[in-house]
């Protein structure tokens, strides 16, 4: 029997790519991982746009795309919430700009279905990694906060924020609920958790070109992170860990 997949792409007020992307995504998982039984699931994040329309016209077209609507805005929201609904053997999410290549997606995905990996995550920071078009000032900000965290917590991964990854069923179900962020620190809390607790994470080097159109506010986004990371030293990432021990 063939393992199941959702890919989420979180959205917001992504009208002008969203139809595109969802498509090529499409072909892709046919072409390529057409073996699992795949859906892609759009996780609409508060548009005021016609995004909705459009993941409602996507849906129609193909019953491999699904969508669902949330009225408030964080990805990490949206992910928690596709993420713990899905009843996939794996989830994995994308950034709908696919500044990712996706040719990495199948390695991902096999490190989860194949090689007992509880994560595996895409890296622009990893030996072999190609980043294409990135600003000195985004290259700097990204690797000092991977010194930081990985100095802060012993972390053995380097890029917490690629928005690009793979979660087993048992890290969705006991890792993603754990998590408070709902924002874009949501990513490094998931990962921390994980990697304390045991779940064992992959760390892929990827293809990653700059979307110039980034919607991510870099300062008040690098202060958030801090925040979170702080957050999590003093009391957040125990508590993680005590919950989960409970559950076990």
């Amino acid at each position: 029997m063939s393992k199941s997949l959702d890919v989420v792409i979180p959205v917001l007020n992504e009208e002008r790519i969203l139809a595109d992307s969802a498509r090529t995504v499409a072909d892709f998982l046919s072409e390529n991982l057409d073996d699992y039984d795949w859906a892609i699931v759009i996780a609409d994040n508060g548009s005021t746009d016609a995004t909705l329309s459009i993941c409602q016209t996507l849906s129609e077209q193909d019953s491999r795309v699904r969508f669902i609507r949330l009225e408030q805005r964080g990805r990490g929201r949206a992910l928690k919430q596709a993420w713990t609904e899905s009843d996939a053997d794996i989830v994995a999410y994308m950034d709908v700009d696919l500044s990712t290549d996706l040719s990495v997606l199948p390695t991902a995905i096999a490190a989860v279905a194949a090689e007992g990996y509880d994560v595996a995550i895409g890296s622009r920071l990893k030996r072999g990694a190609n980043v294409i078009g990135r600003s000195f000032k985004r290259e700097f900000i990204s690797r000092s906060y991977s010194l930081m965290f990985r100095t802060m917590f012993l972390a053995g991964f380097q890029d917490a924020q690629c928005g690009f990854k793979a979660v087993s069923r048992r890290a969705a179900n006991d890792v993603v609920p754990l998590v408070v962020d709902n924002g874009w620190f949501f990513d490094t809390e998931m990962l921390l958790i994980a990697a304390k607790n045991g779940y064992r994470i992959k760390e892929i080097p990827v293809k990653w070109t700059d979307d110039p159109d980034s919607r991510v506010r870099i300062v008040s986004t690098a202060w958030e992170d801090i925040k979170g990371l702080l957050r999590l030293r003093f009391g957040g990432l125990r508590r993680a860990g005590r919950a989960i021990a409970r559950n076990r």
